[in-house]
């Protein structure tokens, strides 16, 4: 086992608890940790990226499976803890830090087997569960140019209805243009709060993100980022009001007609490949006005 750290000093004898601050909840089922190591698929060539480890319970049944594990916790603490249970695994690396902020790639240097995860496996923490998604998968102007074979996440229940909404759905939104742009999202299992400890005030899900070529994109991505913010600015609204600083309502409406969709939809009734024929239409009505 191999562990980075910054000249910290611990005290291993103390009683770790669960901390508010880095909203810790710690996932005790069996039944939803087996989901989650099922959906990793993981083989024994498999590089895993584990953010948040806690204590410890999903990277032990990871462990076995994969050539190796990169474990990245922020709590120092429960990095001592780790370093403990975990000290005569060659194959788990762990790194002490905040994930959003690392740069994984110089963190690495000299650690052969860590330098390539292709998989991801995490109980991520849920107020930053955003973020975290967006380092991982990218953003539909500056996609991860690396992306990894899949991302398996628990995350809080509501996000993840979010993530694999379908168009008309009341669920679907701009996250779900963004995340669907760039990955497939599969539903794996719901995850009660009572399989935590201390459990959460909402129940979770597990999701499977399988990051994707992108057959049909944007002529100008940044745009279609701009849109689908604007677009979902106010969800009640048709779209076409939603748009009007960009383009005139009477000229979005014809252009909606052309792509046979009707003038008066609204943002979550466009599915991802609706809204890229949208965007590169709108943008070549700009680009020929201009």
């Amino acid at each position: 086992m191999r562990y980075s750290e910054k000249g910290l000093i611990f005290n291993v004898n103390k009683m770790i608890q669960p901390r508010k601050q880095f909203a810790q909840h710690w996932l005790k089922s069996d039944k939803a940790l087996n989901a989650i190591v099922q959906a990793a698929n993981c083989q024994e060539t498999d590089q895993v990226l584990e953010i948040g480890p806690g204590t410890g319970i999903l990277t032990r049944r990871l462990l076995p499976l994969v050539k190796s594990l990169l474990a990245v916790e922020i709590d120092r603490d429960l990095c001592k803890l780790l370093v403990e249970r975990m000290r005569e695994k060659e194959n788990f690396l762990l790194l002490q830090g905040d994930f959003l902020t690392l740069d994984l790639p110089s963190q690495l240097t000299g650690f052969a087997n860590f330098q390539r995860q292709n998989k991801v496996v995490a109980n991520i923490p849920y107020n930053i569960t955003g973020p975290i998604i967006e380092k991982l998968l990218g953003t539909i102007s500056h996609p991860n140019p690396k992306p990894f074979d899949s991302i398996v996440l628990l995350v809080q229940k509501e996000v993840a209805e979010r993530l694999y909404a379908k168009p008309g759905s009341r669920t679907f939104g701009a996250l779900s243009v963004r995340v669907q742009y760039l990955a497939d999202c599969e539903l794996i299992c719901t995850v009660p709060a009572a399989a935590f400890v201390p459990p959460p005030k909402v129940d979770s899900a597990v999701v499977r993100l399988i990051p994707k070529k992108i057959e049909i994109p944007a002529n100008d991505p940044k745009r279609l980022e701009n849109l689908v913010k604007l677009g979902f600015a106010s969800k009640r609204k048709m779209l076409r009001n939603n748009l009007q600083s960009v383009i005139e309502r009477d000229s979005l409406t014809q252009l909606l007609e052309q792509l046979e969709i009707n003038s008066q939809v609204r943002a979550e009734d466009l599915g991802v490949a609706q809204w890229v024929s949208l965007v590169n239409i709108i943008g070549n009505q700009l680009e020929t006005s201009n």
